[in-house]
């Protein structure tokens, strides 16, 4: 694992394997690096591939007061720069990840070859808004313990764990978030919604949401597809965080849509 210092943040990063083209990895809320790892091998053979914590995540800088869409897609570009990525890069993400992801493809577009995402967290819709909110409240005041039951019942039931052992690792990493992180980013998806933008990606696109995935579910994961040109729609037999329930099937969705296109 390696650390650098850009956009006014330190990030932990791992870059591996070799090939003409670069894959960005981008974790889910509350995960890091280590959400893509079953999966590398698949997608790592024949392409560079690009993993990091995000602000505020695993072995990141931690958050101090507010962060915005704009700070997250500043941070990747300010990492691929450093690192002398400087062509066209596919982004695959989960959940808030695939929104970073896309953020990035709107804000970047020249930078951006192709995007995956599965089941972007684009925002918290109005009825979720105040959730949110008091879900950043509650971590702040009684730190993640509090609320992981909630959590993990909706993120991560029953029917996707199919391994013990790998679900009780998530659990004993998701309890070591940084609270106050955590929380920020939670308001960032409360007071900013950045659904608007999906008309605005220009690169090709592939959306998948998971059939057991209560939080951002395949009937309002396709209409979002269906708003940018040409995108493709997959559901997929996984849950939210698909990248460590179904390591096998997410990275297969990915690597097969970036093999089509030549990436």
């Amino acid at each position: 694992m390696n650390w650098i210092e850009v956009n006014g943040v330190g990030l932990r990063y791992e870059l591996s394997g070799s090939g003409p083209s670069t894959l960005v990895l981008i974790h889910e809320m509350g995960g890091t690096l280590d959400s893509w790892e079953q999966g590398l091998l698949a997608l790592n053979n024949g392409r560079q591939v690009l993993r990091y914590d995000t602000r505020g995540a695993g072995l990141s800088e931690k958050i101090q007061g507010a962060v915005t869409w704009d700070d997250m897609a500043d941070d990747l570009k300010g990492l691929l720069d450093a690192l002398s990525i400087t062509g066209k890069v596919a982004l695959a993400g989960i959940a808030v990840g695939g929104a970073i992801a896309m953020h990035f493809a709107v804000r970047y577009p020249d930078r951006a070859a192709a995007l995956v995402a599965h089941g972007p967290a684009t925002g918290a819709s109005p009825d979720r808004r105040q959730q949110s909110l008091e879900r950043a409240a509650a971590v702040e005041a009684g730190g993640m313990r509090g609320v992981v039951e909630t959590s993990v019942a909706n993120s991560y039931p029953p029917v996707v764990r199919y391994n013990a052992e790998v679900f009780k690792e998530f659990r004993a990493r998701w309890l070591a978030n940084d609270p106050q992180s955590f929380a920020a980013i939670n308001r960032m998806l409360a007071n900013h919604d950045i659904s608007a933008e999906l008309p605005k990606v220009a690169c090709p696109t592939l959306f998948t949401a998971g059939r057991h995935d209560s939080l951002r579910p395949p009937s309002a994961i396709e209409p979002m597809a269906k708003q940018v040109p040409g995108a493709q729609f997959l559901e997929l037999n996984t849950g939210h965080f698909a990248s460590i329930q179904t390591p096998g099937t997410m990275s297969q969705a990915i690597h097969y849509f970036l093999h089509a296109l030549g990436l």
